[in-house]
């Protein structure tokens, strides 16, 4: 593979005087940084999206989707070495100075990074004072009023081997510790968007072997929740210090500076696992949402990666929604408040009213932030989607915006799951299906909890004659997550498949069920139509044409004819959607 240069956020640590501790106790020394590796360091590291890339002794360079993850994790983990040195002799603590840099670096084939952007972090980290941090100012424009925590503006720095000076931003341990643990917070300091943190979950029956259990929801649950891009989520250790204590929650808001607190249960019976969770609005301690789950006993880890699963998924969608409620009191909305805005109206209904506000907002927040990666793979999804669905008079101009949006996402963002998964979404529709199918598995590599690119599979084969298959994939997602906001666009997809078929009757029950999820995507009600008057019910077909045609006054067979005979030149495709046609026509379509 060759090496591949990137823009990425690079965290370089190491031990403060690690040849005086080493000289006086070499074998201990070297026990108690593996520990702190092993229970403090890649922990914060996996939690915060990072990648260590190369360990030097002492020292430890890593790799982060962003500088604000980086700077999350270096706060997490200087609070956590100050918490075990409190009582420590000042001759065996050991103390981590860390610097933090945006630059440019080169991946090598073994995953290695090298560069500028290594070489500067790894100069700014000996600026750092013993537990303190320190950025570059490349980095630190990147988090700028991000955090409620004082930089020093320690002006350029001449750093070794580097040819130009360095401006660099300091803060300490002290100021990171008090912007966690200070028991109430001023006012005018408002906690970052997409907080939260996942109390341990309440063991109900107090059953000790069911402890491991209990823990695991919660710690992988707080996992999963990271990455989810621009979350801010209380590290593990942090939130097992509520372990079974009775809480205030609002305290805890201020606590951590967190706008959400998730908390739950575990109960076990004979034969069945109920989890219970709700989400509460930190500020208010207003009850947001609650989910129950009620599964059969089975394999407990099985059921553990299910159960934080769909969590995830339904977490994911609430937080956007509560955001997104929260934006619109706001009287000046900056990108991230815009992007909220459009994802509320993205999720409502794929209808060409949705879709042109939802896009309205992502433009705006691209204007506000070019580079705001999470609004250009959305903002390139609703382009794909009004393509798709003809609600544009040129939807060969939507799938070439869609695709160079992709394109400098997944440039900024390589790895950025949902970025592939759109990337297959735009494929599979202009012809390309392999490769969209291929992208799809990659983004489900990247993200096991992504259901949406598991649908997108089921809705490819369509386009490769092999339909019989998509029921299959669209089960598989709506396992993953039952009550997502695409749920009922998976379900069209399964009901489309069976009419390729001519499975007429499966088709009517897939459909039927997409409407009861979502009542506001046309192509629903029109798949519906074809499917009851192939099945001699005209009047029902009727009453489903009516209903598409108040969605999209301008939907007609010719205009789906022209859209769905150019996505693929696969014969048994084309011949299967004659029928569908004939259906429609049957039913009341317009020509």
């Amino acid at each position: 593979m060759a090496d591949i240069r990137k823009l990425a956020a690079i965290l370089a640590a190491d031990v403060v005087g690690y040849s005086r501790l080493a000289g006086a106790d070499e074998d201990r020394t070297l026990a108690r940084l593996r520990a702190l590796r092993s229970d403090l360091i890649d922990p914060a590291v996996a939690v915060h999206n990072g990648r260590v890339f190369k360990r030097t002794g002492d020292g430890t360079l890593i790799e982060f989707r962003s500088v604000i993850d980086a700077v999350r994790c270096a706060i997490e983990v200087q609070c956590g070495m100050a918490e075990r040195n409190a009582g420590v002799p000042q001759d065996r603590r050991i103390d981590l100075r860390i610097g933090i840099h945006l630059g440019d670096v080169v991946e090598e084939a073994d995953g290695d990074l090298m560069g500028d952007g290594v070489n500067v972090a790894a100069r700014i980290e000996g600026v750092a004072a013993p537990g303190g941090i320190s950025l570059s100012e490349d980095a630190f424009r990147q988090v700028k009023g991000r955090f409620d925590l004082a930089f020093a503006d320690l002006g350029p720095q001449a750093l070794k081997n580097i040819a130009e000076p360095i401006r660099v931003f300091a803060a300490t341990v002290d100021a990171a510790i008090s912007a966690k643990s200070a028991p109430a917070r001023d006012e005018n300091i408002i906690p970052p968007r997409l907080s939260i943190v996942v109390l341990p979950f309440a063991n109900i029956g107090g059953d000790a072997e069911q402890e491991f259990f209990v823990d695991g929801v919660t710690e992988t649950l707080t996992t999963d929740l990271s990455r989810i891009r621009g979350a801010f989520v209380i590290g593990r250790n942090t939130a097992f210090t509520y372990k079974n204590k009775a809480v205030d929650l609002k305290a805890i808001g201020r606590t951590l500076n967190v706008r959400y607190v998730l908390e739950g249960s575990v109960q076990r019976g004979a034969n069945r696992m109920r989890v219970n969770v709700q989400l509460i609005d930190a500020e208010s301690g207003a009850h947001l949402w609650a989910e129950r789950f009620d599964k059969p006993l089975a394999d407990l880890f099985d059921m553990q990666d299910e159960i934080v699963a769909r969590l995830a998924s339904a977490m994911n969608s609430q937080l956007i929604a509560a955001e997104a409620q929260r934006a619109e009191q706001l009287p000046m909305l900056d990108s991230l408040d815009l992007y909220f805005q459009a994802m509320a109206w993205y999720n409502k209904g794929r209808t060409p009213d949705n879709l042109h506000k939802a896009r309205s907002f992502f433009d705006r927040a691209l204007v506000a932030d070019p580079g705001h990666v999470d609004a250009l793979v959305v903002s390139a999804s609703a382009d794909v989607n009004v393509a798709v669905l003809a609600f544009v008079s040129d939807p060969a101009a939507a799938f070439r915006a869609a695709e160079t949006k992709l394109t400098k996402a997944l440039s900024l963002a390589p790895d950025h799951p949902r970025g592939h998964s759109i990337l297959g979404y735009l494929q599979i529709f202009t012809r390309r299906a392999a490769s969209g199918i291929a992208e799809c598995e990659h983004a489900l590599a990247l993200d096991r909890n992504l259901a949406n690119a598991r649908a997108l599979i089921g809705m490819a084969y369509i386009f490769v004659g092999r339909a019989e298959e998509t029921e299959v994939q669209v089960v598989e997602a709506l396992r993953l997550s039952p009550r997502d906001t695409l749920a009922y666009v998976w379900m069209t997809f399964a009901g489309a498949a069976k009419n390729q078929l001519g499975s007429w009757e499966h088709a009517v029950m897939w459909l039927q069920r997409a409407i009861e999820a979502n009542r506001n995507f046309p192509q629903t009600h029109f798949s519906l139509a074809a499917a009851l008057a192939q099945l001699d019910r005209p009047g029902e077909a009727l009453a489903a044409v009516e209903a598409g045609l108040m969605l999209d006054p301008a939907f007609s067979i010719s205009r789906f004819r022209a859209v769905w005979t150019a996505m693929s030149n696969d014969q048994t495709y084309l011949a299967e959607l004659e029928p569908v046609f004939e259906g429609m026509r049957k039913a009341g379509v317009p020509e």
